[in-house]
Parts: structure tokens; sequence; C-alpha cells
């Protein structure tokens, strides 16, 4: 079986308005059609709490399309499942952001490659990761 890449949220902002900040194999591999890519409903929330709270504003755009811009760059959504929720709740990490914990849960309990830059994300042991 191949490999299956889970975007974080930065990740997948990035792809989508900054491909220059993503170094050139990461780059390579997620613009590849070939390749399955994934965006987690749990990056869809942690963007849309950002523009409510106005800490990303400029992100406005992305939450009223998006789906159109998952879709943009090949990938599929990844909902957000009860058994996600509570390895998320219960792995015993030093990380409080609720979006990364989900996110790393997915990746844990559904076989995934997470693409990240998130330092304690490439700390977390048992993830697989793509570091960018």
């Amino acid at each position: 079986m191949g490999v299956t890449y889970l975007l974080d949220t930065h990740t997948f902002v990035w792809l989508l308005t900054e491909p220059e900040r993503l170094p050139n194999p990461a780059l390579s591999v997620l613009k590849d059609p070939s390749m399955p890519v994934l965006v987690s409903a749990a990056s869809a929330m942690e963007v849309a709490t950002k523009v409510r709270l106005g800490k990303f504003q400029a992100a406005s755009v992305l939450v009223e399309t998006w789906a159109t811009h998952v879709a943009s760059i090949g990938a599929a959504d990844l909902p957000v499942s009860t058994r996600h929720a509570l390895l998320a709740g219960q792995l015993q990490w030093d990380h409080r952001d609720p979006f990364d914990r989900l996110l790393a849960a997915q990746a844990l309990l559904d076989n995934l490659t997470l693409v990240t830059g998130d330092a304690q994300l490439l700390a977390l042991p048992g993830l697989r990761v793509m570091r960018v």
C-alpha cells in the first residue's frame, strides 16, 4: 500500500497561497496527481475559528470556498470521527492545541503521513511525517 499524505493547516494554506515556502521535494510530491492527499475537517475548523477571532482575516475567502480550494490541489476531505476525537483527547503528549491533536490522531489511526513543519508535531513518537 502506498503513502497517503495529510496536510497540516499551515501546509495547506501555504500550498494554496505561498507554495514557494515549501521545499521542492515536498512540493513535487504534493503536486503529483498520483499521490493521495487529504485535508482534515480539523483544519477547516482551525481556519474558520481563526477568521472568526480576527487572527487570520486574510483567510475569510478560504472559509467561504473551502471545498473548491481542497479540490484545486487534488486533495480530498478527511472527516473527524469519534475514534479520532477520542485518541486526540487521550494522547499522552504535552501539546494543548486541539487542532494539532486531531491531526496527529488522524495520522496515527489512519496510517497517514502528516506533512508539517510544526516542531511539536515532528516530535510526537510514532507519527509518520514529511517535514516542510
